[in-house]
C-alpha cells in the first residue's frame, strides 16, 4: 500500500469520526451509535465495558442527558494496519471532562464505510 492509498483510507476515517463527534455535539446518541458495528465493544474507563449497538447508544445518551458536549480530540494519530482497518489514538476533551483514548479500532464494512469495532478510552479529569 503506498501513501496515496494511506491517505485515502485515513481521509475515511476522519471523515466517519468528524460524524460521531458532530453527532455527540448535537446531543444525538443514535449518530454517536450508528458510527459503530453492531457487535462493537467499548470500554469506557472507569464506568465499564458496553458491547453492542444498543448498549453503547445509551450509554452516550446518558452523558449527553448530564450534560457532557463539545468533544473535541487532540493531536490524534492514525495506523493503518491494512486497506480495512485503522487504528486510532489521541487525547481528548469536551466541557466536563478530559482523558485518552486507547484504541479505536476502525473496519471497512461491506458497504465500504468505516465503523469503529473497538473503542477503549480513558477519562483522566
Amino acid at each position: 500500500m503506498n501513501e496515496q492509498d494511506k491517505a485515502a483510507i485515513i481521509a475515511k476515517i476522519t471523515r466517519a469520526s468528524e460524524t460521531w463527534k458532530q453527532g455527540f455535539n448535537q446531543g444525538n446518541a443514535d449518530v454517536c451509535a450508528g458510527q459503530y458495528t453492531q457487535d462493537a465493544v467499548m470500554q469506557a474507563r472507569p464506568f465499564g465495558t458496553f458491547t453492542g449497538f444498543d448498549a453503547i447508544r445509551e450509554f452516550w445518551q446518558n452523558l449527553i442527558n448530564d450534560g457532557f458536549s463539545d468533544v473535541d480530540y487532540i493531536e490524534p494519530d492514525f495506523e493503518v494496519v491494512d486497506e480495512k482497518t485503522v487504528l486510532l489514538t489521541s487525547r481528548w476533551r469536551m466541557n466536563k471532562a478530559g482523558g485518552v483514548i486507547h484504541k479505536e479500532l476502525w473496519q471497512q464494512q461491506a458497504n465500504g464505510e468505516f465503523k469503529l469495532a473497538e473503542d477503549d478510552f480513558e477519562v483522566l479529569e
